[in-house]
């Protein structure tokens, strides 16, 4: 991967309008990186104006430099309209891997006791979503039918980004899918954790029963988390772990294609949260997801990027921690106040680090 060009993938209201606070943070004057930024227009008119052309030209650009940075974007419901980006650039690059993380914010009281990070890697493609559905029978005696697939090359991927991740985090592998009552379905992931297990040998591993993860999670409040699941029950384990920690602010969503060694080829990061319509134009929403989000990306460069992007994030979060918060944290700043904040920040810290 190429650190020094990410592709920016633009979208609709809010979205739009804290993907471009996001580059604010990236602009070479707070990063000292000098990054290519080539931009598509992914808002709903663009992609409506091209019949989706637009977001094919994102995915080569996006493939062939192997990061992007994403703002939300609209999915219209019509089955004859567009429909949503994200499926396009998944597909497309070979996604298989969707990763969230829910971090302690200072200051924000999290629930349930938690306060270590944990982490969801959910499978992109394939379980419930793309799978085929019937139904047959009349009156009281219809019946529904749906058909689901999964394949153990993405379990792997699943499986193995999981424990990699876990290494960096210094994190516990735990939960999983239900595979004492879908052995042949929901056992290949298992399958594939357990061999990731013996290829990690220095990771913790503490398998549990997907239901059994729900509830723990409630009283596990210790170790940091990584929690590897199939594609639908890691999306609502996303919606349940991410507003344990009191906000989603905090919170970048990565998907991720790997190679053939397991190792990541494609990242692409955007905030956990969605357009905001209510709240654009007004200058109050919180810019730190999608901030975050491109801090993430400068971990895949080299080691100048990978400094810059720690001090993006230590800067988002000690900024939350003396007070400049926006209205969601229970703070008075606004959009750009907090972004100017953390590229205060951020470039104080580069200097720092430099003369030392």
């Amino acid at each position: 991967m190429d650190a020094r060009r990410i592709v920016v993938l633009e979208g609709d209201e809010t979205g739009q309008e804290l993907l471009e606070e996001a580059l604010r943070v990236l602009a070479p004057d707070v990063t000292a990186l000098k990054l290519e930024l080539p931009r598509y227009d992914l808002s709903l008119e663009s992609r409506r104006a091209t019949n989706n052309e637009v977001v094919h030209e994102a995915a080569d650009a996006l493939a062939e430099a192997g990061l992007g940075l994403k703002a939300a974007t609209i999915t219209p419901e019509g089955a004859d309209d567009v429909g949503s980006p994200n499926r396009i650039l998944r597909e497309q690059i070979g996604g298989s891997v969707i990763v969230r993380t829910g971090r302690r914010i200072p200051g924000i009281a999290p629930l349930g006791g938690v306060h270590a990070p944990i982490s969801v890697v959910r499978m992109a493609v394939g379980d419930a979503y793309g799978a085929k559905d019937w139904r047959e029978g009349e009156g009281e005696d219809v019946a529904a039918f749906r058909t689901e697939r999964i394949e153990r090359s993405v379990c792997r991927a699943v499986a193995e980004f999981g424990f990699q991740l876990a290494e960096r985090m210094g994190a516990k592998v735990f939960g999983g899918p239900k595979f004492t009552v879908s052995p042949v379905y929901e056992g290949m992931l298992k399958e594939e954790m357990d061999a990731a297990a013996e290829r990690h040998p220095g990771v913790r591993y503490e398998p549990q029963l997907i239901d059994a993860t729900f509830a723990l999670l409630l009283s596990t409040s210790g170790d940091p988390l990584v929690i590897p699941s199939l594609n639908r029950d890691g999306d609502i384990l996303s919606d349940l772990v991410l507003p344990l920690f009191g906000s989603i602010a905090g919170s970048e969503s990565m998907l991720i294609a790997l190679d053939d060694d397991l190792a990541p080829r494609t990242a692409m990061a955007e905030a956990a949260h969605g357009t905001a319509p209510s709240l654009r134009g007004k200058n109050v929403a919180n810019p730190m997801a999608m901030i975050l989000a491109g801090a993430a990306l400068l971990g895949y460069g080299d080691e100048r990027a990978q400094q810059a992007g720690r001090a993006i994030r230590e800067a988002c979060l000690e900024a939350v921690a003396d007070g400049i918060r926006t209205a969601d944290l229970g703070g008075h700043a606004g959009t750009s106040e907090y972004t100017d904040e953390v590229i205060r920040r951020t470039r104080q810290k580069l200097e720092i680090w430099a003369a030392l």
